[in-house]
């Protein structure tokens, strides 16, 4: 392809970040082996730079630098530019992230590394001005002195690059020798994050500060374990200081990516599709273990958020949404006195003032960031006013309210599909249909699971000629328009968490729908997680067996703000281990990971929130149940919402719809049926099952509180 004046070689790319750049003056080229040998055919570095589209300083940098006609020259004229969209293409963020981490001491994004023509990484940094700013050294100067050490001390950075590689490969290996994962352990790493723990505000540490989902499923699944109050009490402060805050959007439901304070206030405005998949379902969690209403009533406004505003027509979860909007950050969310009482009256405005923090001031930048000033109930009895009665005065303003603020310029939508992130959704969906009794939840997670099934996956050869099913792992639709479009899949191959998260969502569609297939697909989901990830010497690689070689195949450990493949592969394997039966296939290979991680787990929890959950599955202990009943049935249904109705993380479900169960269903439905035609529940635990019921007051005495 020739660049000219108007486009680049980024104009065919699926993902909007990349096509973000597709008019600059830089001659960009998309990771592959065009630009891999252009590099070693002119040895000629590599210029490297990894975004995503709702990150703030990628776009500053873009309308800064890629897009200045003389900067592009200087980079035109000495390196072979690469733009990767860090989301499409986790692992090249890995390898690379680490060496800038490695060579800085800290990362971040938009990350610019320099790279020989083979790949090995020599020098990097973050977001450069365009000059000389605020210490930070500007872009020009970066791009001639790397030049001018290219051309001059070639050996020196040859051998840079040698040794970082190694220290990246280093980097990847898992925590230390094998060690028992016990009860204890789980102690000691909960002892670990409350020395972190912010007791005013909740989370952990100070500003900027992130809401953290999987730690705070940790600390309920220990409260249960432990029948201790404090770490639920650490967990549900958490979770009502976000739930009041400006991180959580009050209008629009749905949680920003962090705050930029310490009290919640001031968040980073962007949308995260995974955040909100996690937060989603630790709000659920959170009403199953405590019976308050606000974290139901969170969760479902989340959920709905996902639903209205974040999901394609054909089924498919998009990305994120930017934090700005008509060249401003926040502008979509942030409010006036002024506008308020136009939309709202006097009277009304006056009331919705007292309770979301709305002042002639404001609270950021002379403008109100919506946020709780009391706890509902509290602002109730403060106002004499009784608690539904507000909340139903509430309720219609803040619609209002919506209503006009979807006239405003909406922010940017990253519309890329990625399957591990639609995977934490799809389970976030199904979790609450089955626990919510929500229809529609069960809807859009089955469409979503046809989309993806269909779109994103495969019947392919692997590594030994074995037919497996295969994902790929980014895709989008070809125009923005309708749902008849063609939807175009992005080259690379699925990652670790993509198998694996798709496979933990399936489970969760298989509960809420009774639909034997979705039990199918996610085994034979992770029969191709073993066979292609798995490493032999314990834990999971980050890319296939078979996927292209880089410098180092990554293996991803800790959990970030997504949860790694490893820890998403160690809860999807025992889970299954469990459901069916076959402990030697999918049991040893999730052990052997959590033992090696042991002594990591307990020396850095905050790092290991997912990781922790799973090594809380394995101790146990694990209760099964079987349902068979029909899915329309309401017998079944209310089976399942007993099951459903408390906090129960450690109980996994197969369902059957028709007895005798169909052929090929887990070892935890053979031989079930039907007592009496009745929808019949069978509760099993330590290889030890009891009596079948088929009353839903029956089995909430068989699986305790």
């Amino acid at each position: 392809m020739t660049v000219d004046a108007h486009t680049n070689r980024l104009a065919d790319e699926t993902s909007p970040y990349l096509l973000q750049h597709a008019h600059n003056p830089v001659d960009w080229y998309p990771w592959g082996e065009e630009a891999l040998a252009r590099a070693r055919a002119e040895d000629r570095p590599i210029l490297l730079s990894v975004g995503y589209s709702a990150c703030h300083w990628c776009h500053v940098m873009e309308r800064e630098s890629f897009e200045d006609e003389r900067i592009a020259a200087l980079m035109n004229a000495h390196f072979v530019c690469v733009k990767v969209d860090r989301e499409e293409r986790p692992d090249i963020d890995q390898i690379y992230m680490n060496a800038l981490q490695m060579m800085t001491g800290q990362g971040g994004w938009p990350m610019t590394v320099f790279l020989t023509p083979e790949g090995k990484p020599f020098y990097g940094g973050t977001y450069y001005p365009p000059e000389e700013r605020l210490g930070r050294p500007g872009f020009p100067r970066i791009l001639e002195a790397v030049a001018e050490a290219w051309a001059t001390r070639r050996g020196e950075i040859e051998e840079q690059g040698s040794a970082l590689v190694v220290e990246i490969g280093r980097a990847g290996a898992l925590g230390g020798p094998p060690a028992p994962v016990t009860a204890d352990l789980l102690a000691r790493a909960f002892q670990g994050l409350t020395a972190s723990f912010d007791r005013r505000m909740g989370g952990f540490g100070g500003a900027p500060k992130f809401p953290q989902p999987m730690i705070l499923e940790f600390l309920l699944r220990h409260a249960r374990r432990t029948h201790r109050d404090s770490p639920r009490e650490m967990a549900t402060l958490t979770l009502d200081r976000m739930s009041f805050g400006g991180v959580y959007d009050h209008l629009g439901g749905g949680f920003h990516r962090y705050a930029t304070d310490a009290f919640w206030l001031v968040p980073h405005f962007e949308k995260m599709l995974y955040d909100n998949a996690l937060l989603a379902r630790v709000y659920l969690h959170a009403w199953q273990a405590t019976g308050d209403a606000h974290y139901r009533s969170v969760a479902e406004e989340t959920l709905n958020y996902v639903l209205r505003e974040m999901t394609d027509p054909a089924g498919g979860f998009y990305s994120s949404q930017d934090a700005d909007s008509e060249g401003e950050e926040g502008r979509y969310f942030v409010w006036s006195a002024e506008e308020v009482r136009e939309v709202l009256g006097e009277e009304d405005a006056a009331l919705f003032a007292r309770c979301y923090d709305v002042t002639p001031r404001g609270n950021w930048e002379g403008k109100t960031i919506l946020n709780l000033t009391a706890p509902p109930d509290a602002f109730a009895r403060a106002e004499g006013i009784a608690p539904e009665e507000l909340g139903e005065r509430l309720e219609a303003m803040r619609a209002r309210l919506l209503e006009r603020r979807k006239r405003r310029v909406k922010p940017g939508r990253d519309e890329k599909v990625l399957v591990s992130w639609n995977g934490l959704m799809l389970a976030a969906l199904a979790e609450a249909a089955t626990a919510l009794g929500r229809a529609d939840y069960v809807a859009a997670a089955t469409t979503n699971a046809e989309f993806v099934l269909g779109e994103m996956a495969a019947e392919r050869p692997g590594p030994g000629g074995q037919i497996l099913l295969r994902l790929r792992h980014s895709g989008r639709a070809a125009d923005g328009k309708d749902a008849s479009r063609a939807f175009r899949v992005a080259p690379a191959e699925g990652y670790a968490e993509d198998y694996a998260a798709y496979a933990l969502g399936l489970l969760a569609l298989h509960e809420a729908s009774g639909e034997v297939r979705w039990l199918a697909d996610a085994v034979r989901l992770a029969d191709a997680l073993l066979a292609l990830f798995a490493d032999p010497e314990g834990g999971f690689f980050q890319t296939a067996v078979d996927a292209e070689k880089l410098v180092q195949r990554p293996k991803e450990s800790t959990d970030n703000a997504a949860p790694s493949g490893t820890s998403l592969a160690v809860e999807a394997l025992l889970t299954l281990s469990a459901i069916t039966g076959e402990r030697e296939r999918y049991e040893p290979a999730a052990a052997e990971t959590l033992r090696r991680m042991a002594a990591a787990m307990e020396r850095h929890p905050a790092a290991f929130g997912r990781l922790l959950c799973a090594a809380d599955l394995f101790v146990g202990p694990v209760q099964e149940l079987a349902v068979v009943g029909p899915p329309e049935a309401a017998g079944t249904a209310a089976l399942l919402r007993e099951a459903r109705s408390g906090y129960r993380p450690n109980l996994v479900v197969a369902r059957a719809a028709a007895e005798p169960p169909a052929e090929g269903a887990p070892a935890l439905l053979a031989g079930r049926g039907m007592v009496g035609g009745v929808p019949t529940a069978y509760v099993c635990e330590g290889y030890v099952c009891r009596r079948p019921v088929t009353e839903p007051a029956a089995l909430a005495e068989q699986l305790g509180g």
